[in-house]
């Protein structure tokens, strides 16, 4: 049964390699569904080794109720990688592409980035947390997967999909953040100039500092060097915004700065 089980871990994470590679639609889950987190992140890693870029970021995703209690885990992570970030000043609108036939989401995150040289132990509150961190900027995560079910699926499919995430939109950093209350932001989100979403990160469990919290946690547990720095897109804000190739989307974090992109299909690379 291991054999077998890791025999499909590879055919999965080779498959949505491919798929990505070649920006071509999976109408059908690649294999057999992961059946626990463990499973779930055994492909997700297998994955990034296929790949073989390098990974300067992770996304952090909420695992709702009732599947975060059956799951052991409220939070789910994926990679991001180094050529798939792109900086963007206020005004500006970069192009991200998504896959055409596939899943495509656009959502407005704080983005935080822990500095090099963080070994461990992992803080376990707000202070020891903004200690280890050296910037903090607004930003859209790109959420895109060639599979269309990566979300109605669950978060286990989520999982072995790189977390659905096809990159990210750095904006400007949020000035003083060592002393703001990141919780009391009000952030809104537009398509095409329609408002679809506002909310603050007072929503989002323990917040952004406690999605790095989790996301130390979760990649030393699996064996990843984190003393390099990394950036940790926190978790959508203001929701899961579906989009479409053609359409534009603009975050506005109310007294701190916006951050704008427009969406393109992905071409083969």
């Amino acid at each position: 049964m291991g054999i077998e089980l890791n025999e499909n871990a590879d055919h999965v994470a080779k498959a949505f390699v491919d798929a990505r590679h070649a920006a071509r639609a999976l109408p059908v889950y690649p294999g057999i569904a992961p059946h626990n987190l463990a499973a779930a992140y055994t492909v997700q890693d297998r994955a990034i080794a296929i790949d073989g870029r390098a990974v300067a970021g992770w996304k952090v995703g909420r695992i709702n109720a009732p599947l975060d209690s059956q799951l052991g885990a409220n939070r789910l992570a994926g990679p991001i990688f180094a050529d798939s970030i792109v900086d963007a000043a206020t005004g500006d609108t970069p192009h991200m592409p998504v896959f055409a036939g596939g899943f495509a989401a656009a959502e407005a995150e704080m983005l935080l980035h822990v500095a090099p040289g963080f070994q461990g132990p992992v803080p376990t509150d707000d202070a020891g947390t903004i200690a280890i961190l050296d910037d903090v900027r607004v930003g859209i995560e790109m959420a895109s997967s060639p599979y269309p079910g990566i979300n109605t699926d669950g978060p286990l499919v989520t999982v072995s999909d790189f977390g659905n995430n096809a990159g990210l939109v750095r904006g400007a950093a949020i000035d003083g953040w060592q002393t703001l209350d990141l919780c009391a932001i009000v952030v809104r989100s537009e398509i095409d100039g329609v408002e679809v979403g506002a909310a603050t990160a007072a929503t989002m469990l323990d917040g952004p500092y406690g999605a790095v919290r989790f996301l130390l946690a979760n990649l030393m547990a699996r064996g990843f060097d984190v003393s390099e720095g990394l950036w940790v897109s926190t978790g959508a804000i203001t929701g899961v915004h579906d989009i479409a190739v053609g359409q534009s989307f603009r975050a506005i974090f109310e007294g701190c700065s916006e951050v704008r992109c427009s969406v393109v299909a992905a071409s083969p690379r």
